[in-house]
């Protein structure tokens, strides 16, 4: 089976990706899609994280209801901070009845080569782009590539914790049962 793996922190998920996502699993061969829950993004600072097991369950709740798509925590029992290199092994020896690719966006893509091993990465396993307004795709790496041009956003997960903060409505920006889960939990109010 053809698996999509979808790598970000989810500060929170929200609508974008979810958007994104649907339109990977409707209009490419990718069979299921994984939202791969980074616990420490080596770009990221981790202070600015809300705990990973609490990102993993918003992005367990905005996916409940798609049999398509998976929230995963494999990057959880791996050391920490998370490389995709290290995940990619892991997953091709647990699971190697699937074919893995990658899902990501263009302003994602133009730092792939300062990514540790990334030379791996794009020998083994071919990768999807959404094209970013600004972020043009120059593949001077060589990757294998599949270009999409998937409906956008201008939605970022800084701005909903942004709004979240100045108590203003995130209603519409995330799934009501993550807006639910973020307002109960008291998420992001600091």
């Amino acid at each position: 089976m053809k698996v999509g793996l979808y790598f970000g922190s989810f500060n929170p998920i929200h609508a974008a990706h979810l958007i994104i996502a649907n339109h990977l699993l409707n209009e490419t061969d990718i069979e299921k899609l994984w939202f791969v829950v980074s616990p420490q993004n080596p770009f990221k600072a981790e202070l600015a994280l809300l705990n990973e097991y609490h990102r993993l369950h918003l992005v367990k709740l905005a996916t409940e209801d798609d049999s398509r798509i998976k929230a995963s925590d494999i990057e959880f029992g791996l050391p920490k901070p998370s490389y995709t290199t290290a995940t990619l092994a892991y997953l091709k020896e647990k699971h190697p009845e699937h074919e893995f690719c990658i899902i990501m966006g263009s302003d994602s893509f133009q730092n792939l080569h300062k990514w540790k091993n990334y030379e791996v990465i794009v020998r083994e396993h071919t990768i999807y782009v959404y094209l970013r307004p600004g972020f043009e795709v120059n593949n001077s790496i060589n990757a294998k590539l599949v270009i999409l041009d998937a409906p956008l956003l201008q939605l970022s997960a800084t701005q909903i914790r942004q709004n979240v903060r100045e108590g203003k409505s995130i209603r519409y920006m995330v799934p009501d049962k993550v807006r639910e889960e973020i307002e109960k939990g008291g998420y992001y109010k600091k």
